[in-house]
């Protein structure tokens, strides 16, 4: 399979990777830095056996987010998905500087006032670890409902990962969306952001001059205060870069009310793959809004 995929590597790149070294790729993918023939480093990572359409799907999301011209992002330079690989330019890995942190929130601020298709994703592909559906819906509070809480309570059910009543509680929440609406929750609906989808530290980068680079993405149309809330569930960001995507794009009031809703099902996800204090953790957040 290596070789299958380093071939056609080659063929789209039109030069030969002359040395390749293991690198840290996350916890699924394979991952390498390569080295081709005109002297040029990239990264490439690979897998067995991934989803359906993993790396074409990635690849799409890791554009769009080139495209907005917002914020630094890997080029993508070559991808398949059989066989499955995907090359991008390689970043050369440094340390935060002074103004590293207030920067990410500005060109974040801008990400999100890009205008987007819709809420999930015009091609229909599904993102993550468990293959969420993506949907093209017309408001946030549908899309969050129908894409997200109900698949996700759907999947905890059929591998018996939370409670019985946790997952009536996903259910209940999902219905009090579908009905009411984001008003429900203290908030107008908005039009969809362009997300990066998984905004966890581990997915910004910083390079050698100190600015932030976006990765991994599960990149989809959005409701701006679910990468916000993302960003806040494991920390690894600096209160000025939310000071400053706050003085570019004003958050509307009470969002620190739904924190936890966004954080919802990224909570669930968890306590699917992981168990352990992620229940309780999906739980609780449950229970403000309930």
């Amino acid at each position: 399979m290596g070789t299958d995929w380093q071939l056609d590597a080659e063929r789209q790149l039109g030069c030969k990777i002359v040395a390749k070294s293991r690198v840290g790729g996350g916890d699924f993918a394979e991952a390498y830095q390569a080295a081709l023939a005109n002297e040029q480093n990239i990264f490439i990572k690979t897998h067995v056996q991934p989803p359906a359409g993993f790396f074409s799907t990635e690849a799409a999301g890791l554009q769009w987010l080139h495209d907005s011209k917002q914020v630094n992002v890997p080029k993508v330079l070559a991808y398949s998905d059989e066989p499955p690989y995907l090359a991008m330019e390689w970043v050369e890995i440094g340390r935060s500087k002074a103004n590293t942190e207030e920067n990410f929130g500005y060109e974040l601020a801008q990400l999100h006032q890009q205008p987007f298709t819709s809420f999930g994703r015009p091609d229909n592909r599904t993102t993550g670890s468990q293959a969420l559906p993506n949907k093209p819906c017309r408001i946030w509070s549908e899309f969050y409902a129908t894409q997200r809480l109900l698949p996700l309570a759907k999947i905890a059910f059929d591998i018996n990962a939370l409670p019985a009543k946790v997952i009536a509680m996903l259910e209940q929440l999902s219905d009090k969306l579908i009905e009411f609406g984001a008003n429900e929750f203290g908030f107008d609906e908005e039009p969809p952001s362009l997300l990066h989808g998984d905004l966890w530290a581990g997915n910004r980068v910083v390079d050698i001059h100190g600015k932030s680079w976006l990765i991994d993405p599960a990149a989809h149309g959005g409701h701006r205060e679910f990468d916000l809330a993302m960003m806040r569930l494991f920390g690894g960001y600096d209160t000025a870069c939310f000071d400053a995507y706050n003085e570019i794009y004003p958050l509307q009031s009470g969002w620190q009310d739904r924190v936890a809703l966004h954080q919802l099902a990224p909570l669930t996800v968890h306590a699917i793959k992981f168990g352990g204090s992620y229940r309780a953790a999906t739980q609780n957040a449950l229970l403000n809004y309930l």
